[in-house]
């Protein structure tokens, strides 16, 4: 009898559990829709483009931005309040890490100037980080629904299942980020190795060409100069 009761126990375990997996795998439902974004962009020669961004009252929004390809790797960068007040400016920058705290309710705007370019066309990627957003990991109201059953079925409480879910969750986010912003520097170095081997390339055609002329103009001098005695 006690044998029964064991396997009954552990089997409403494990569907308690599965049941807490499935419901927190679905889309909103475990974690909130995150406001983090990340966009790479064309910006052609001689204009500008601006973003914006909504924030939230007293959180923090982190702004971090890279030129990946285009002749000279800069641009011009600025960060504008929702009350119009310059938060960042910055000048022919080809990277940049930007951080407003607290921020104020309303939309930020983002921009990148290429207007001093006349030919150049700039590839840029930039990342934003809201910090202390609504739904970042979770509401209350969301695990509220799932009340801890009676008689303590299972050894971890409900509490700490939730605890390492955000956890893990805020550290995957972290880490899908970073890989990001590996991605966009590991784009950029071979943009530049690319366009290295293209200069050295075409020098060294040019200078074997060159030392082939004259190579060239020596011999034919040689046939034809007066042979003197």
């Amino acid at each position: 009898m006690e044998v029964i009761r064991k396997k009954t126990r552990s089997k409403r375990q494990l569907l308690l559990l599965a049941a807490v997996c499935f419901w927190c795998l679905e889309p909103g439902s475990c974690f909130g829709q995150s406001q983090d974004s990340e966009f790479t962009f064309l910006l052609p020669a001689g204009r500008s483009e601006c973003f914006f961004q909504a924030g939230i009252k007293n959180g923090s929004m982190e702004v971090e931005y890279q030129v990946i390809a285009g002749a000279g790797m800069d641009v011009d960068f600025a960060v504008i309040s929702p009350q119009g007040v310059q938060l960042v400016l910055e000048s022919r920058r080809s990277d940049g890490v930007h951080v407003v705290d607290p921020t104020e309710e309303g939309d930020y705007e983002i921009c990148f100037d290429n207007s001093f370019s006349r030919f150049s066309e700039k590839m840029v990627f930039f990342e934003i980080i809201i910090d202390g957003q609504v739904g970042d990991v979770g509401g209350d109201e969301e695990w509220a629904g799932l009340e801890e059953p009676a008689g303590n079925l299972l050894e971890y409480k409900l509490e700490d299942i939730r605890e390492s879910m955000d956890s893990l969750y805020r550290r995957l986010e972290r880490s899908r980020q970073m890989q990001t912003v590996l991605r966009a520097f590991e784009a950029r170095d071979r943009n530049l190795l690319e366009d290295n081997l293209w200069r050295v390339s075409f020098w060294s055609c040019a200078s074997v060409l060159v030392m082939l002329c004259v190579a060239l103009t020596q011999v034919q001098y040689s046939l034809h100069s007066p042979q003197t005695v």
